[in-house]
């Protein structure tokens, strides 16, 4: 039976894949950047969790990291849609159909890295929030 930090991961790349964009789940930055942009959700760290003690609960503020890729000659419209788009699916499911109580993204840093022989990416790390409580620290 998978963890509860598995099981909201793998909801939160589900809520991911229903967009445009690719959605992949801690791959590698693949040779080309699809049209429609690419997603690559990284697990990222659960940190230290608060405890209660009755009954014993640990309250996890994870920080995964979804790397947002876009590549072309609209790049900045595209990241900008791209980005909306998260914010979006985001918005509409704030529990991931009650799996956690919040999840919530932070402001992108976006930056343009060159690709030699190829248009620059426009490329991005934002970090998912995810606000959830397990009973166990493995479960």
């Amino acid at each position: 039976m998978p963890t509860s930090r598995e099981t909201i991961l793998a909801a939160l790349h589900a809520r991911l894949s229903t967009l445009h964009a690719t959605a992949l789940r801690g791959g590698v930055l693949p040779e080309r950047v699809p049209a429609e942009g690419l997603l690559i959700l990284r697990d990222g760290e659960p940190g230290e969790p608060d405890v209660t003690l009755s009954p014993l609960a640990y309250h996890y503020q994870h920080r995964a990291e979804l790397e947002a890729v876009v590549q072309g000659a609209a790049r900045d419209a595209a990241f900008d849609t791209l980005t909306a788009s998260i914010g979006a699916v985001l918005a509409a499911d704030r529990t991931l159909g009650g799996l956690c109580d919040w999840v919530e993204a932070e402001a992108p840093r976006a930056v343009d890295l060159p690709v030699e022989g190829a248009r620059s990416l426009k490329a991005a790390v934002i970090p998912v929030v995810l606000h959830y409580t397990t009973a166990d620290p493995l479960a």
